[in-house]
């Protein structure tokens, strides 16, 4: 839970009392954002000013101006987005997966659905920010954004302004809806479906949209032929990719043909964050065609992304590589399939304690050498 302390006044990311944080050896006091990472470690940074705190009906949410990050923007103790280098997340959740497919496919005519539910999902898309990036295309004509609690969105509009052309474009649609419920119910089929989504933690929001039976039966039918599927894949560093990003991206290998993982460092997050892109089309750009791609569908210049930044990006390191607990299509078995690569690779081992595939009820029994 992040804590945000001022002085002799302290308020935590749910906008709820907490404990008061003091400078060191008698130094001034400061205002402060500190926020858990994982047991043992947390993140903390100095703060100019608390702009606002509140809650709406779904989660809590905080905007401050930081020293080193500029504004940043908390939902429920957690950070979403930063001001300085929010272009690292959202070109790299947008631009590879567009590029890929007007490429490929030629698209005359393009529809989007940034598919958002609670919390990350919010600040992603309520923000506006993957919005904007994915309005650069010119080749775009409608893209639809979904999110469940409009009273985050308009607040958004409200303060954020550096997304604010974004929400003005004739072609945003947004509809204050459950992802998931906008998908089944909806009729029309997409080119590119991007899920913005909240890490897939038990008892969250969002892990149900991280499951096999999601992308099989509510994404996949919702594509057009040669469609490009692309999500968030929570941290992807040496250490803190097995929380999830493992998982999602070989729960995917499940539903789609062609699997691209990749990862890029987010100063604010304090970690490496990982992005994964599938398709039943095969991902066989060459880089001039990329970067062909890149001078004729953008409007301006990205800030990070280029070809050679993307091929660096979807090399994934040796210990990352290694480390893929393959999720198996028959729901009926107890035991996760092996995966074979190089001498000295694993069996990695997982059992589910439910009927459906998902990263969160799945438990780890262990590994050895293979």
């Amino acid at each position: 839970m992040g804590d945000i302390s001022c002085s002799d006044d302290i308020v935590n990311g749910n906008g709820v009392d907490g404990k008061i944080q003091s400078s060191l050896n008698g130094y001034r006091k400061s205002c402060w954002y500190e926020e858990e990472i994982e047991e043992n470690l947390r993140w903390c940074f100095a703060l100019n000013s608390i702009l606002h705190t509140g809650a709406s009906r779904f989660q809590d949410i905080a905007l401050l101006d930081t020293k080193p990050f500029g504004k940043a923007l908390i939902i429920d103790g957690k950070l979403q987005s930063a001001e300085v280098d929010e272009f690292i997340y959202h070109e790299s959740l947008v631009h590879p997966a567009l590029l890929h497919h007007s490429s490929v496919a030629q698209l005359v005519e393009t529809v989007y659905l940034a598919a958002v539910q609670r919390r990350s999902l919010l600040w992603e898309e309520v923000r506006g920010s993957t919005a904007r990036e994915i309005l650069r295309h010119k080749t775009v004509e409608k893209v639809v954004m979904c999110d469940i609690d409009e009273e985050v969105v308009d607040f958004c509009k409200a303060h954020l302004d550096v997304n604010r052309e974004a929400f003005c474009d004739p072609r945003l649609d947004v509809i204050i809806n459950d992802a998931r419920t906008e998908l089944e119910i909806g009729k029309e089929c997409y080119d590119v479906i991007i899920g913005d989504l909240a890490d897939p933690i038990e008892g969250g929001p969002c892990y149900k949209l991280y499951t096999k039976s999601f992308y099989e039966h509510s994404v996949k039918p919702k594509l057009n032929r040669g469609g490009i599927f692309v999500t968030q894949a929570g941290p992807a560093g040496i250490f803190s990719h097995t929380e999830v990003f493992s998982c999602i991206c070989n729960t995917l290998r499940q539903v789609f043909k062609y699997v691209v993982a990749y990862s890029a460092h987010i100063p604010s997050y304090a970690d490496t964050w990982g992005w994964v892109m599938a398709s039943d089309i095969p991902f066989t750009l060459s880089a001039d065609e990329l970067t062909a791609g890149l001078n004729r569908e953008l409007k301006g210049k990205t800030d990070i992304l280029m070809v050679k930044t993307f091929s660096s990006a979807s090399t994934l390191s040796k210990a990352v590589r290694k480390s893929e607990p393959c999720l198996v299509a028959d729901l009926t078995m107890k035991l996760m399939s092996t995966r074979r690569e190089q001498p000295g690779s694993f069996l990695w081992a997982w059992q589910r304690s439910e009927t459906e595939s998902s990263i969160s009820n799945t438990k780890w029994i262990g590994r050895s050498p293979y």
